[in-house]
Parts: C-alpha cells; structure tokens; sequence
C-alpha cells in the first residue's frame, strides 16, 4: 500500500483511494494524476488533509483482481491472517481513520452509465453523492459487510466506467475533482450539486454455466414477465415491475450476471452547498424519497425476494440449492 499525503484548501480531511483490484487499473492512474497536481502538504491554504491511497499494490503488479482474496470482501479483514488482502484490509482502514470523507475508485466489465454506492448515509456522503457527475447511487445496505464503504464510515464507491478504458479513467478523474470540491479541499470552483436517483440493491441473480445472455442494461427497468438474463442453468424471469439491472454482465463476473435492484426515489443535495463536509454533519437529514433518510437507511426489497425472479432452471430463486458467492462487485 501507498499513501501520499497533499495540502488542502479547507479544514476537511479526505481520503481518495484507488487499486483495490489489481485489474482496475484506472484507479491507480487517477491517484498519480491527482498526486502530482494537488499542492503539497502543508502548502494548502487550509489546515485539512488531502491522502491518496493506492491499495493493492501486489494485485496491481499481477495484474490481477486479488492474490489470495478479495480485498473488497475482506474487511474489517484481520492483521494476523497469511491471506495477504486479509492483513491489508486493517492496514488500509486505519489510514483511512478519522476522514471526513473517503471516495473509493472502480471500474468494472458492465455497461455504463457511471454510478456511485453507499452503505451508510450520512451528510458527508450525500455531499460525495450529489457533488459528482452520476445520475444514479446504489443503496448497497441490504447486500453485504464486508466492503469499503460498508465499514468506514463517510465511504462512497464510485464505478467510473468500463474496465481498461480511457473514458474510465477521464470520468474517474473529473469525479475526483468534484469530490475534493464538495468538501472544500480543492477551491479552482465552486462544487455543483444535483439530485441523484437512489437504487437500492436487492438480490444477486446467479449464473448456472453454459453461455450467458443479458437482455437489460444497467437501469433500464425490466418490464414484468420479461427475462433478464439466462445460460444453460437459469432463466431469470421478472415477475413484478419495478426491478431494474445494476452491474449487468454477460462475462464480467463468474458467479453472478448482476443484482436486482429498485428505484427507491431521488437523494437531495445538502441543504447549504457552501457547507464544508466537517460543517455539514449538522444539518438534519430529511429525504423526499420518503420521511426521514429512507433513501439511505431501509431497504424496502431486501430479504426476501420481493423482486419476483423466478428461476425456470428449478422453482422460485429461493427454492434453488445453490450457494451464490458474494457479488464481484465495485
């Protein structure tokens, strides 16, 4: 792991990390460039903090997604393990300690458009969220524990686009740029803040074998009845409308074609965009979504599987004996 630290131009401290997966390289690429345009520490014309993070750095040198596990199902991991992103997950969480905001890079095989995920909404993050050049944030709090943004706090992830690419790696930096101006760490302008539309994930949907089909993009919602997906095993039938594709992928991922999610509503931005992410802990959290936070905090189509995928491979999605490994996700 490499960390570099550069000044800022508020009180904020924040955090940008990159390389979590050895095969994302844009990540890597974004945290360089912003390393050698930020100013130096202490040379900000604030007192707060600006660190760059380069996490996986042997997966990097490999080439690879991971040496032995995913570090972004590895955490809050454990020091004394001899699984190498195992130990480095506490490493990487306590350079991460105490930030005010912490925006973590990916790209991935799915379509776009670009998107954020969050686990936990709080005000620093729906400074992140809202500040950034995406239509679209995932409410991730029904899926998993064991990632970045699921357990430091102030962590939004960012899929910035298509795994290899350029574009990735211009949007990736142009969010970051964004980011560091939502909490006052970078001054060349002022931050933009738009509405962002919230989709909470639901459910993974597996893959059986054989040659995959996807017939949705990500977000497009799936009318009732339609198929979203199928190979030799499965047929995923939607049966209720409402389910709309997040990560979808014919090849991208081994276990998994993507996850079903649902459109929950839109996530507002602060009530003072001139709030410096340190500031703006103090404003309540209302969200039209629906009462107080709903955006963020509940997931209506978590648990069962409200979604309606049937799978014509054998009974419902629930009826299947089949252990779904976690989702290859951000």
């Amino acid at each position: 792991m490499e960390t570099i630290d550069r000044g800022s131009a508020g009180s904020a401290r924040v955090a940008i990390v990159g390389g979590i997966h050895g095969d994302e390289p844009a990540g890597e690429r974004i945290v360089r460039r912003l390393a050698d345009e930020l100013d130096a520490e202490g040379d900000g014309a604030g007192d707060g903090l600006v660190r760059l993070i380069i996490a996986n750095e042997r997966a990097l040198a490999s080439e690879a997604r991971y040496t032995d596990t995913d570090l972004n199902r590895a955490f809050p991991g454990d020091a004394d393990s001899d699984e190498y992103e195992r130990a480095l997950a506490p490493r990487l969480a306590a350079e991460l300690k105490g930030m005010d905001a912490v925006l973590a890079l990916h790209t991935s095989h799915s379509a776009p458009p670009p998107f954020a995920i969050y686990s936990d909404l709080t005000p620093s993050v729906r400074r992140s969220v809202t500040a950034m050049p995406v239509d679209y944030v995932v409410d991730a709090s029904g899926l998993r524990g064991t990632t970045l943004d699921s357990t430091i706090p102030h962590t939004v992830s960012i899929e910035v686009g298509r795994q290899g690419s350029e574009e990735a790696v211009e949007f990736g930096y142009e969010a970051c740029l964004a980011f560091l101006r939502a909490h006052g760490a970078l001054d060349d302008e002022p931050p933009t803040f738009t509405e962002t539309t919230v989709v909470a994930g639901d459910e993974e949907v597996p893959k059986g074998g054989g040659e995959p089909t996807v017939h949705f993009d990500n977000f497009e919602e799936i009318p009732a009845g339609a198929v979203f997906a199928e190979d030799d095993v499965y047929t995923h039938r939607v049966e209720e409308a409402g389910v709309v594709p997040i990560l979808a992928s014919e090849e991208g991922y081994e276990e998994i074609f993507g996850i079903y999610g649902r459109v929950m509503g839109t996530l507002e931005p602060p009530a003072s965009a001139g709030e410096t992410a340190i500031g703006s802990e103090a404003v309540e959290e209302t969200d039209e979504a629906g009462g107080t936070d709903e955006a963020g905090g509940t997931d209506e189509a978590g648990g069962t599987d409200e979604a309606g995928g049937t799978d014509e491979a054998g009974g419902t999605d629930e009826e299947v004996d089949e252990t779904v490994e976690e989702a290859e996700t951000e």
